[in-house]
């Protein structure tokens, strides 16, 4: 029972997460690929919209960002920012709440899965 509330109360702390404020934090997985920004976008990206129908991917001036929220609470879950470099792509994941993990392997699953 406290670990519940303990859970509710951080998740009432942390407030409404934008992408650039989970960007602005450290990333909990950083990797590089040989595959293009496009190739490794579109691997993850239909995984995501299996785990969350409301996932988006857009292109970015450097490459693609993948975004999870939550839209009844108004929160951005998961970042995925993947940057062309001149051997592929960095690829740099960003979560609201790392240290929460249940129900989430897959999502990092994914992320891992595809470099």
């Amino acid at each position: 029972m406290r670990i519940l509330i303990g859970a509710v109360a951080v998740a009432l702390l942390a407030g409404c997460t934008t992408p650039s404020e989970l960007k602005s934090g450290d990333a909990v997985f950083v990797s590089a690929t040989k595959k293009l920004p496009k190739q490794y976008a579109l691997c993850v990206f239909p995984k995501w919209q299996d785990l969350n129908a409301e996932s988006a991917m857009t292109e970015t001036e450097t490459g693609y960002r993948l975004v999870m929220a939550n839209p009844g609470v108004g929160q951005t879950d998961e970042l995925l920012e993947v940057s062309k470099t001149s051997t592929g792509s960095t690829v740099r994941h960003f979560q609201r709440i790392a240290l929460m993990q249940v129900g989430r392997g897959d999502v990092s699953e994914s992320v891992k899965s595809c470099i």
